[in-house]
């Protein structure tokens, strides 16, 4: 952890809704007028998209268990913790940018599906800002979550995050449902290792919990919607939160436990700002203190 230079992570599974919490934080940055650098988690994957389809059918005829993008196989675990650290120590660090469509990769000159080249982090910006699978993640080698100042999680529940996913994989790629159930499988092992144990290191987590029926995710006609939805917002320590003024602001809203607050699925735009506008403006402010000093 860094005073100054900052390190904020958004860790949550493909289908999870980090991209909520990313628009958030882009509407709170520009309100703030805070300079971050940004990195997404798709660029520390270490196989572009065709690699990565040979890679898991290599995987699956010749090991007893096939890697996937949640697991360490498949991803630069120590490259992204070194520009976690690096980034903490000097303000800058090396990323590269994945490429997910043919519209990003017209001005690079490159096919979807591949990865920019390895560049450094333009110095002068006020924090880190990282989206993606593995802000928290924890292994044998590697400790990322030990560099994160701000480390927030996206996981609603299973049913509802398979249910994003088939769809999306479905509507979007052509997959069959059939080929979403398999993906889904193959990486079981590695979500259980890899993606659960983060939620137990973030510092908040915003688990969304739809309000209709999906017990049965692989024959769901449609997503559940965000008002069909509330979001249980888990608090690691809930010293300093202003509950009574969250609970004023945020209309229906209501407290579980001593450090869960329920909101309705359609305010979470909301209760992302309210709760993380102060959170990064004070880690702003001890940065700017530090250099000052």
């Amino acid at each position: 952890m860094s005073r100054k230079h900052p390190v904020i992570a958004v860790t949550g599974s493909s289908g999870a809704g980090t991209s909520t919490v990313k628009v958030a934080f882009e509407h709170i940055l520009r309100r703030e007028n805070i300079r971050a650098a940004i990195i997404e988690g798709d660029a520390f994957h270490r196989y572009d998209r065709k690699e990565m389809k040979k890679a898991i059918e290599e995987s699956e005829r010749t090991t007893p268990r096939a890697i996937s993008h949640f697991g360490p196989e498949a991803n630069l675990f120590e490259e992204l913790e070194a520009v976690f650290k690096q980034y903490g120590d000097t303000g800058t660090g090396k990323t590269r940018k994945y490429l997910h469509n043919e519209e990003e990769g017209v001005p690079y000159g490159q096919e979807p599906g591949t990865f920019t080249p390895w560049e450094s982090i333009p110095d002068g910006s006020d924090l880190l800002f990282y989206e993606g699978l593995h802000g928290g993640v924890v292994t044998e080698k590697v400790n990322v979550a030990r560099h994160v100042d701000l480390l927030i999680g996206v996981v609603p529940i299973v049913n509802l995050e398979w249910i994003q996913k088939i769809h999306r994989d479905m509507n979007t790629r052509g997959y069959s449902v059939e080929a979403v159930t398999h993906t889904i499988l193959r990486r079981m092992h590695d979500y259980v290792h890899f993606i659960a144990p983060q939620f137990s290191r973030t510092h908040i987590n915003f688990q969304r919990v739809p309000t209709v029926d999906t017990s049965n995710p692989f024959i769901a006609r449609d997503i559940p919607t965000l008002d069909e939805s509330f979001v249980v917002i888990r608090f690691r320590n809930p010293r300093g939160v202003d509950f009574p003024y969250l609970l004023t602001m945020i209309h229906d809203s209501f407290m579980s436990r001593p450090n869960n607050i329920v909101v309705p699925g359609g305010k979470m735009g909301l209760a992302l700002e309210l709760i993380l506008t102060p959170l990064i403006l004070d880690l702003v402010e001890m940065r700017r203190s530090s250099v000052l000093s």
